[in-house]
């Protein structure tokens, strides 16, 4: 038996099919017909192949790599969404890209994050429903309701079903804190924090660890691993300071080069990662452990749709 209402439609581009696939079956409906192609010298064409006249449309698309091949298609998408009469345009992104650059960090940089909010809405999005956002007051730069869902609970949940015995919970660095303690408060147990220095993009040098590590096994949660440089480099430190063992663990694997041979080379024990991206073969290592989102935004889809709280998925 599958979810009967017409006026629920879902489509997917091309960044995570997979996923869309799986949020499709969570909810019981069919993807909708729709075909993403390229002009040979690399414009996007897309082509709804179904009426979506007055229903409320869920388009699934994470602005992932190649970032703008894919934000772009999520643009093309939607105003063609808009331009066939859709009621509601529910744009799910679940790993936002160009995040990163939510501030001016020096003289003369972009917002891109807001420039990519902006562009979203101006091509017809009604509502956005993301994921673990690299900086909350992203959420901020839309003028257009925003679900802002966490996958933190996702990840403890499988770490509590390890009976790991002495955990902590670290931060690999300060940003982090709060991500690490709501994970701390669900497996009950301590957080550490580690003070690091950037001194340039995609660089990091572990500074300082701040907590109580000795003879416990160590869990570092991050938003995202990309080069893996920082996750690579904490378990070193924690190892080092006489942790007994480390697993890592984030909602969006981005591994871009050389994240992967970092990976393998790393002390950590395992690398608990979600399906918000989607990974090549040779991404997926032997350490490597994927969850899936689907389940929690199948429901976030459903409680839009059914005009339904979304906080009280969080409660």
């Amino acid at each position: 038996m599958g979810y009967r209402d017409p006026k629920l439609k879902i489509f997917t581009g091309n960044a995570n099919s997979e996923l869309s696939k799986e949020i499709a079956n969570e909810i019981g409906v069919d993807l909708g017909r729709l075909q993403a192609t390229r002009f040979r010298d690399g414009e996007i064409q897309v082509k709804l192949g179904e009426s979506v006249r007055g229903s409320n449309v869920f388009l699934i698309q994470p602005t992932s790599a190649p970032v703008n091949e894919h934000l772009m298609e999520l643009l093309v998408t939607v105003d063609a969404l808009k331009r066939a009469s859709a009621k509601s345009i529910n744009v799910v992104i679940p790993y936002y890209g160009y995040a990163r650059q939510d501030r001016k960090s020096r003289a003369r940089d972009p917002i891109t994050a807001k420039l990519v909010a902006d562009l979203i809405q101006t091509a017809g999005a009604t509502r956005v429903i993301c994921m673990d956002l690299h900086a909350g007051q992203i959420q901020g730069f839309f003028n257009i309701p925003l679900d802002h869902l966490v996958g933190m609970p996702i990840l403890a949940d499988y770490f509590l079903g390890k009976n790991l015995g002495d955990v902590v919970v670290v931060s690999p660095d300060l940003g982090g804190v709060t991500r690490a303690r709501q994970m701390a408060e669900r497996l009950e147990s301590s957080i550490a924090i580690i003070d690091k220095r950037r001194p340039e993009p995609n660089v990091a040098e572990v500074m300082n660890i701040i907590g109580d590590i000795e003879g416990k096994t160590a869990i570092l949660i991050d938003d995202m691993i990309d080069t893996a440089g920082t996750i690579t480099l904490a378990a070193k430190a924690l190892l080092e300071k006489g942790a007994k063992e480390v697993y890592a663990c984030c909602t969006h694997a981005v591994l871009s080069p050389p994240a992967i041979e970092r990976l393998k080379e790393a002390p950590i024990k395992e690398v608990v990662v979600t399906n918000t991206i989607s990974l090549r073969e040779d991404q997926k290592i032997d350490k490597m452990v994927i969850l899936s989102v689907a389940q929690i935004i199948a429901e976030a889809i459903m409680r839009v749709h059914e005009m339904r709280s979304i906080s009280e998925l969080f409660d």
